[in-house]
């Protein structure tokens, strides 16, 4: 990676979809760069904030208390000005301007894209945090959020379980996952779930209705967990599709939705991103930019964007053997 020049006024700001998490990550970078004698700046707003020079000085005390706290204290937003060569160069301008000489970028791939753009027009050092409860970029194990969401979708899913039982019933149950189906592969081996459906692993109606079915005849209760961007569908369109093959069967759908987005962080998270967001900060002091900080095998490791955003990662494919096993 080229070297970059001396640090000395850092931003950070969050873009895309909140993840729980977020704001333990602000805090670690505003507390880890001021430790180090860096004057730190939060950006509101994302990637617009810094279009618009919406720019605020950060300290330690600013970022007390929100290590517990759901989605960002600097707000998030996409930003449509940012995607334009213009306004790219309006967010340099706004950098030059107030002093800053270096970025934190907390989002998902979306984020990456627009800091590996800006890397490579105007030459700023940025350092990238995985935050998205999507869990689908590559160079870490995990992304900041994606252990909450798992959580409070699986507690969602328990509840639905209980009513299930009690009468009869198959339900659809659809989680987040646009293009991904980390959550929902996760939520079905935790919940117990009788089958699940992802975009990365295509699986069509007769496979389900036939693990439904089983082969002692219709269980008394299912839960199947639908990924939103499955490719037959959400869970209501997969729900209709079971239902013109089992006319008899009692369907409901659930869509737990932006639930999975908020709440206090778990444990997890709130480690992982106090991890990341020092290691953000020690890596532009050691003049490392382009690159996303990630957790491989319990080590922090420090990847290229075009690598992050450009490579698929691909899900564990055992949890889908241990799902068929206990399913049975």
């Amino acid at each position: 990676m080229m070297k970059l020049p001396v640090i000395r006024h850092i931003g950070v700001f969050t873009s895309g979809g909140d993840s729980p998490g977020m704001n333990a990550a602000i805090r670690a970078v505003v507390r880890q760069g001021c430790l180090c004698g860096l004057q730190v700046s939060g950006i509101i707003g994302g990637y617009d904030g810094l279009v618009k020079g919406d720019i605020r000085p950060l300290g330690p005390r600013d970022v007390s208390n929100i290590i517990q706290r759901g989605g960002t204290l600097l707000r998030s937003a996409r930003s449509d000005a940012f995607r334009t060569v213009e306004g790219r160069r309006q967010a340099y301008a706004t950098m030059v301007k107030h002093g800053m000489d270096g970025l934190v970028a907390i989002g998902g791939d979306g984020t990456f894209t627009g800091a590996h753009l800006f890397f490579e027009e105007h030459g700023v050092p940025v350092i990238g945090l995985p935050g998205t409860i999507d869990d689908d970029l590559a160079g870490t194990d995990h992304t900041i959020g994606y252990d909450t969401a798992v959580n409070t979708a699986v507690e969602a899913i328990d509840r639905i379980r209980d009513t299930a039982s009690s009468h009869d019933r198959i339900f659809f149950v659809e989680v987040m996952g646009r293009d991904t189906g980390y959550i929902a592969l996760a939520c079905a081996v935790a919940a117990g779930a009788e089958f699940v459906l992802v975009p990365e692993r295509p699986e069509n109606i007769d496979d389900l209705v036939r693990s439904i079915g089983g082969s002692d005849g219709m269980k008394s209760s299912s839960i199947v967990i639908v990924a939103e961007g499955e490719e037959e569908g959400g869970a209501f369109t997969v729900s209709k599709k079971v239902k013109a093959r089992l006319p008899n069967a009692d369907i409901r759908v659930t869509v737990i939705g932006h639930i999975q987005r908020g709440g206090s962080p778990s444990v997890q998270d709130r480690i992982l991103a106090s991890r990341l967001g020092v290691a953000a900060v020690d890596a532009l002091m050691a003049g490392n930019s382009d690159s996303m900080a990630g957790v491989r095998n319990g080590r922090i490791v420090l990847t290229p964007f075009a690598e992050a955003i450009g490579e698929r990662k691909p899900l564990d494919t055992d949890l889908f053997r241990v799902l068929s096993v206990l399913a049975t």
